[in-house]
């Protein structure tokens, strides 16, 4: 494994060095030490390595991720998995507001909470969290999965399109044209396979399903001011 102390070498020298990784590399293990909550860590990596960050991270860790596994054995700030297109980022703390905004592929998973706007506008990610999440979280998400072992706060899925919103506790409100659907028995497949990949011990059949009532498609005159 190679180990960089970002107190040490610094931010544009992490990111640099894991950026020149190529697709067959055998440097593929690589532990990051001090991180000190810096902003950006791990970003834009695109290349099937591992990434284990011994500390919370700053804004945007692991943002527009390919390929990689990114671990972050802390919490982390506002934006973390922003964009990604695949790999896995894994947070075992908490993670600030935003996280895995816009996302178009692959797996976050956050073991402890998730402030407000988690999933907004995701295209295709899965976000699995074990703890609960924040207002406004799936706003205009428009596919992909999102997970909330705990609680969901307001607004949860204000304005959704086709993603699929599975939370096994309480949902303080939900947003505009978000309603609850039927668990049939392909989505609790979908669930299981998510809860594997997320490491949680919770059962689907513990959850209820949300999404798109399917009514802000076309223009309403009844709607209009």
């Amino acid at each position: 494994m190679q180990t960089i102390d970002l107190e040490v070498d610094g931010l544009r020298h992490l990111n640099a060095t894991l950026h020149a990784q190529a697709q067959e590399t055998n440097q593929t293990a690589w532990e990051v030490i001090n991180p000190r909550g810096s902003h950006a860590i791990a970003c834009g990596l695109d290349a099937p390595i591992e990434v284990s960050v011994k500390g919370s991270t700053g804004y945007y860790c692991a943002g527009m991720n390919k390929q990689a596994t990114v671990h972050v054995h802390g919490s982390a700030g506002p934006g973390v998995a922003e964009n990604m297109m695949s790999g896995t980022v894994v947070i075992e703390g908490d993670a600030s507001q935003y996280a895995g905004a816009t996302g178009q592929g692959g797996t976050l998973v956050i073991k402890g909470n998730a402030s407000s706007r988690c999933g907004i506008s995701m295209k295709g990610i899965d976000i699995v969290v074990h703890g609960n999440v924040g207002h406004m979280s799936a706003f205009m998400a428009q596919s992909g999965n999102l997970v909330v072992c705990g609680d969901a706060g307001d607004a949860l899925g204000d304005s959704i399109y086709e993603a699929r919103l599975f939370v096994r506790g309480s949902v303080k409100s939900l947003g505009a044209d978000c309603i609850e659907k039927e668990m049939r028995p392909e989505h609790m497949e979908i669930l299981a396979d998510l809860l594997e990949r997320g490491g949680c011990d919770a059962k689907p059949e513990e959850f209820k399903r949300y999404g798109s009532a399917r009514k802000l498609y076309n223009f309403n005159i009844d709607n209009a001011y």
